[in-house]
């Protein structure tokens, strides 16, 4: 094998307890606010620094949060799992898939304590290439239609 980073993702089982400012992350998708196409899962989308994950070190920015207590976050509006969250007590089990990685060799962190997730970047990057093909395709349409360019009032 070549050292292919494609294996499957990891689900991992933790408590993480409640700061000041709470869990320390942010959290996208849902049924309502899909994050990846066809999945209505919810994802960490920051990890706030110096907040509670941040300080636990488990949790990522890209990994799927599968349950919190017990409660699976299947089929959930953004909302409701927002909810779910905000109404878990000062200590939240959760059930988590970690992102895959997309690269070979390790993962690398920012010494600023930033970090970015692949995911989040493949995702742009489809809508650029989308939004490119769709323009380039209907100025290709239109100049079929009239292939003496636009005639105006001039």
């Amino acid at each position: 094998m070549n050292g292919s980073a494609h294996r499957t993702p990891k689900v991992e089982e933790f408590t993480l307890k409640r700061g000041p400012a709470g869990l320390g992350f942010n959290i996208v998708g849902g049924v309502d606010q899909q994050y990846i196409m066809n999945d209505s899962g919810i994802y960490v989308a920051k990890i706030k620094e110096n907040g509670a994950a941040a300080l636990d070190g488990r949790l990522q920015e890209g990994d799927k949060i599968l349950a919190i207590n017990g409660n699976k976050l299947d089929n959930l509006s953004h909302g409701a799992a927002v909810e779910l969250f905000r109404s878990a007590g000062e200590e939240v089990h959760l059930c988590v898939q970690q992102r895959p990685l997309l690269q070979n060799g390790p993962t690398s962190s920012r010494a600023d304590g930033e970090s970015s997730s692949a995911l989040g970047t493949w995702t742009l990057l489809s809508v650029v290439v989308l939004a490119a093909a769709t323009v380039g395709f209907m100025v290709y349409k239109r100049l079929q239609l009239n292939p003496r360019g636009p005639r105006g009032p001039f």
